[in-house]
């Protein structure tokens, strides 16, 4: 169904009134147009703002560079002239002594290094030109840049991949008689699996219906409900000109019908069961289908009001058979019922310090025969008695 939704999407993006139609080819024309004519490039941007405050800046960094330059080597008083001074003197000094010749090296080494340096500022101020035309191009390039990224994206790739996109767009528009048979084509195989699996599905719905609703009937009858009907109907999802309409649940409407009480016609459950008949209906559900379903964890409240005696005890021996099979969680009031568990909580509420906290306690075994008595109306010798009885069940 998933894949028939997004074919549904695609197809509805394609049939539309040929006013809008024109519209959207013209809009993805102009898209597609203005951002192929700007050639982007991946990080482009980064490189032509460099170049153009380089450029902006050309006349200063040239002085600049000149400045070095004569600094350095340009003038009587330069960084290199003063450094053959230097080196002369240190030729003097090691013709006293000769031990100083790490001096000397150092000396080479220095001298090498503004030399280099001097070559590098003299290649880089070449470089660098006063060119008015070349400053415009680049600022008319960044201008266009930042156009650019606010109509189709916050960054340089995202306007790219806008691009891409509105091409692919356009692309499936222009041939959209094409492209609507697929899509149609597509739909056609795809309908015919899913009605032959609907209709496998619903004649597997038939099959078991009855063998189903006998066998909740029969778990209803120990729950209490003695003379109770349960059925479920079965009746076709209706669409247009009275045609089964395939959903997401197949081909049919499934309805539980209940009457608890006899003599009443059995109708749909959801409008006339109370909270505890639903409770002891999904229980009764759940007993038949624990193999089956695939629901980790069941929680029943309620599922105990308004029964007692043998119908507790079944409540509570049903549960138990589920929780063998899953996580079952319940809150009840009839001991016959918390006697099932593996595990018995209790809520209780303390004030403290003028505020009510509440807490679940998990009771041991005393506690629970203790617990158990107490809901079986006192802790007399016989009520403890009762419950050491529930418990060793």
């Amino acid at each position: 169904m998933a894949r028939r939704a997004k074919l549904e999407f695609q197809k509805a993006e394609l049939i539309v009134d040929e006013r809008t139609y024109a519209q959207q080819l013209d809009l993805l024309r102009f898209q597609v147009a203005e951002i192929t004519a700007a050639r982007l490039q991946p990080g482009e941007e980064q490189e032509v703002e460099q170049e153009y405050h380089r450029a902006s800046n050309a006349a200063r960094l040239l002085e600049l560079s000149r400045a070095c330059l004569e600094l350095l080597s340009e003038n009587e008083s330069s960084l290199l002239t003063q450094a053959g001074s230097v080196g002369r003197t240190l030729q003097d000094l090691l013709r006293l002594d000769p031990s100083a010749s790490a001096l000397s090296d150092q000396h080479r080494l220095a001298l090498s290094s503004l030399q280099d340096l001097g070559a590098e500022l003299s290649r880089y101020a070449d470089k660098l030109e006063i060119d008015p035309a070349r400053l415009q191009d680049l600022e008319e390039r960044l201008d266009l840049i930042h156009s650019l990224r606010r109509k189709y994206g916050s960054t340089l790739a995202e306007v790219i991949a806008f691009g891409e996109e509105a091409r692919r767009k356009l692309e499936s528009l222009e041939q959209r008689d094409a492209e609507l048979i697929r899509l149609n084509g597509e739909l056609s195989q795809i309908d015919k699996e899913l009605g032959r699996v609907a209709k496998a599905l619903s004649d597997k719905r038939r099959k078991i219906i009855p063998t189903l609703a006998r066998a909740v009937g029969k778990q209803l009858q120990e729950l209490g409900f003695k003379q109770s009907v349960f059925d479920i109907s079965l009746a076709p999802n209706v669409g247009g000109e009275a045609v089964a309409r395939l959903t997401q649940s197949g081909l049919d409407q499934v309805e539980f019908q209940f009457a608890p009480n006899p003599g009443e016609p059995a109708r749909p459950l959801r409008a006339i069961a109370s909270s505890g008949e639903l409770a002891r209906v999904m229980l009764a559900l759940k007993t038949v289908l624990a193999a089956q379903d695939r629901i980790p964890v069941l929680v029943f409240d309620e599922v105990d009001a308004n029964v007692g005696g043998e119908t507790a005890n079944a409540v509570g021996e049903k549960m138990q058979q589920i929780a063998e099979k899953r996580q079952v969680l319940c809150i009840t009031h009839l001991p016959q019922v918390a006697a099932t568990a593996s595990a018995h909580y209790v809520a209780v509420k303390q004030l403290n310090a003028g505020r009510t906290d509440s807490q679940i306690n998990r009771l041991d075994k005393q506690e629970r025969v203790t617990e158990l008595a107490r809901m079986l109306g006192g802790q007399s010798d016989a009520a403890r008695k009762h419950a050491e009885a529930l418990l060793g069940a």
